[in-house]
């Protein structure tokens, strides 16, 4: 039996799978498009083990919506920066009640999101501000999972071209079913179901994070602008 199949005979089994393994799953995966991608993985993993994260940031609505009628009772994992827009927090409160969200947030220590406010780390240290109030809260949660959830699709940034469906990251298992969607695709789901875009989206903001880090700009142009950052580390 493989290291694959003795994972969806008992998903217990699906820690630290091989890069052996990973590349079996990518190999069966590939086929299937997003919304088979998710639907598979529930039949394929512990649930109780999967793990799904979300900005609740400019497109959203389209992962949240499938995930939200694949697997209902999923826990969305929301990291709360303190520094975000209050547009981003009525888009995640709309999104929630719209499709009934079980939502937890994540926040960092609060001394430590102190000294990051108080030394102004997002102005001369973005890393270290991230590192803080966005990788680490996550960070302190991974090793109750195995399996974790992006919405990463390629066409974002030059780093995202590079990622397949599975891969391993730090000690958890990064599931990636949107890798390979097409903007036009994403766009047109948008619009069949329509689907509520972030509210900064009409003011000319395509990719949105915190309110020090962001300004209107296409595709990630906006993020982190004037320095070469552009991830803010979670998904490295």
């Amino acid at each position: 039996m493989s290291e694959v199949a003795a994972v969806i005979e008992n998903p217990s089994n699906s820690a630290g799978l091989s890069a052996q393994a990973i590349s079996e799953l990518n190999d069966r995966y590939h086929p299937l498009d997003f919304e088979a991608r998710l639907r598979r993985l529930y039949r394929d993993f512990e649930p109780q083990k999967i793990m799904v994260t979300s900005s609740f940031a400019a497109t959203s609505a389209y992962f949240l919506h499938i995930i939200s009628r694949i697997w209902p009772e999923q826990k969305i994992f929301f990291i709360d920066t303190g520094f975000h827009f209050p547009e981003t927090l009525m888009y995640r409160n709309y999104l929630v009640k719209l499709y009934d969200l079980k939502v937890e947030d994540l926040r960092a220590d609060e001394y430590q999101h102190q000294y990051s406010e108080k030394e102004k780390l997002y102005e001369t240290d973005p890393d270290f501000c991230c590192a803080i109030n966005k990788i680490n809260p996550l960070e302190a949660i991974k090793p109750n999972y195995h399996i974790w959830v992006s919405s990463l699709m390629s066409w974002q940034t030059d780093h995202r071209a590079g990622l397949d469906i599975f891969e391993e990251r730090r000690g958890i298992i990064k599931f990636n079913p949107m890798i390979d969607v097409t903007r036009e695709a994403r766009d047109a789901y948008i619009r069949e179901h329509n689907l509520p875009f972030h509210p900064l989206v009409q003011e000319g903001y395509s990719s949105i994070g915190c309110t020090h880090c962001t300004v209107k700009g296409e595709g990630r142009s906006g993020r982190w602008m004037g320095k070469p950052k552009t991830e803010c580390g979670l998904h490295l």
